[in-house]
């Protein structure tokens, strides 16, 4: 029995390989043949496509380097260490370990900033504490905020963010919050 589970098993990894292998290509050609048929400049379609692709890069590039710079700032003093120590029995009394705090501060800042931070406390950790579990569901249930709106508001020239920044910022923390919770519920 367990012989014939292992065999369906690699064959379906076979399977899912070779359409893996032919997919990229497939789609390429049904492109190609697509605007053959339509009669399209199919050359002259993708280097209008690149030069729309280069010029909202070079629209959003100075708000992604100003983040990055700020994130390795704050890094680099030293802030998230200080505020996890002050803002630390706050959240102990709301039932979030301060071990996860930087994780909170860092993930609507950095999305591999913050996933670095994970990795950091699944390792002293282990992934099966109370620490990593909240850390891992903290890390799925929030947002990389300030990365999206520069990336996302910048593309399209959008100035003013509102409401934008306050009601993801508060969803942010309700996400740590409810993190937290959950894994204490659950």
């Amino acid at each position: 029995m367990y012989y014939r589970l292992k065999k369906r098993s690699c064959l379906r990894g076979e399977v899912t390989e070779s359409v893996g292998i032919y997919a990229v290509p497939a789609v390429i050609a049904f492109v190609v043949v697509f605007g053959a048929i339509k009669k399209v400049d199919l050359f002259e379609t993708f280097k209008d496509g690149a030069k729309e692709g280069v010029t909202g890069l070079l629209s959003i590039a100075p708000s992604l380097i100003g983040l990055i710079v700020a994130v390795t700032m704050l890094q680099a003093s030293g802030f998230f260490d200080v505020v996890t120590v002050v803002l630390g029995p706050v959240c102990g009394f709301i039932g979030v370990p301060p071990e996860v705090l930087p994780l909170g501060l860092m993930r609507p800042v950095s999305g591999s900033g913050s996933f670095a931070l994970l990795s950091s406390l699944l390792d002293k950790y282990g992934a099966d504490s109370y620490i990593g579990r909240v850390a891992s569901v903290m890390a799925g249930s929030t947002e990389t905020t300030f990365y999206a709106i520069a990336v996302y508001y910048g593309s399209v020239g959008i100035k003013k963010t509102r409401h934008t920044i306050p009601a993801a910022l508060t969803a942010d923390m309700l996400g740590m919050v409810f993190s937290a919770l959950c894994c204490k519920m659950l």
